[in-house]
């Protein structure tokens, strides 16, 4: 699984801090919507193309923040 991108809200702190990934796999797209870091609580998404996984992305991105791309 290979991660293609990375969003983090700008927020530092276990309850505040959000992330958003992209991965591939094989022709099959995940995104992972994780709240409170690395420990925090994490939800995955899977998706057969990358327009549906970047619909996915988008919306979570909608989500109150100073989002920005990590790389």
């Amino acid at each position: 699984m290979e991660r293609r991108k990375h969003w983090w809200n700008g927020t530092w702190g276990r309850l505040a801090r959000r992330d958003v990934y992209l991965f591939e796999d094989a022709g099959i797209w995940w995104v992972e919507s994780r709240e409170g870091g690395a420990d925090g609580r994490c939800r995955r998404y899977e998706f057969t193309d990358e327009e549906s996984a970047m619909n996915c992305v988008s919306g979570l991105l909608a989500q109150p923040g100073n989002w920005r791309e990590i790389n």
